[in-house]
């Protein structure tokens, strides 16, 4: 029997050793933002709301370090995390809005219902600040120092555990 007739045998083989390998090796879906220690890029944002603020990154740079929160009406996670940014707020976080492709009604609804602890939110209907800031997904929240660079980045929903990490990294941002 030649050799020849192994080769696709041992390909197999390696083929099965490695999907083996990669599949006892820990999951890694978080994607980080290479923007952390950078300038918030140049935007300027709509309200999300009728009768609301509009938002830009000359917002960042008055000398007030402040969360900036990336959600959306649609977003269960966000639903979780609303009670928490209502506390960050009752503890002094100024906290500044982006609503993903959303609707301004969908945006009132949902305020309406979950709480509004947002100075300001702004519509981000093509996702573009969101991805310019390095932003994967929804929510995450982001410190931002009074001049205007991106200090901290939460991944994902706030939760209780959160809470005091989030605020102390707001006051190292304003130190």
């Amino acid at each position: 029997m030649s050799w020849r007739l192994w080769i696709p045998l041992m390909v197999f083989a390696g083929f099965i050793g490695l999907a083996a390998y990669q599949l006892t090796q820990p999951k890694d879906d978080i994607v980080e933002s290479r923007m952390v220690g950078q300038e918030l890029p140049y935007f300027e944002l709509p309200p999300a709301v009728e009768r609301g603020e509009s938002i830009s990154s000359a917002d960042f740079a008055d000398g007030t370090p402040r969360l900036l929160n990336i959600w959306a009406s649609w977003c269960l996670p966000c639903i979780a995390e609303a009670p928490h940014l209502e506390r960050l707020q009752r503890e002094g976080a100024e906290i500044v809005g982006i609503a993903i492709r959303d609707r301004p009604e969908d945006v009132a609804q949902f305020l309406a219902q979950h709480g509004n602890p947002y100075t300001a939110i702004g519509r981000d209907d093509l996702s573009q600040v969101q991805l310019e800031i390095g932003s994967s997904g929804v929510p995450e929240t982001f410190v931002i120092d009074g001049e205007g660079m991106i200090r901290y980045q939460h991944i994902g929903d706030i939760r209780p555990e959160d809470v005091p990490i989030l605020l102390e990294e707001l006051r190292k941002a304003g130190a």
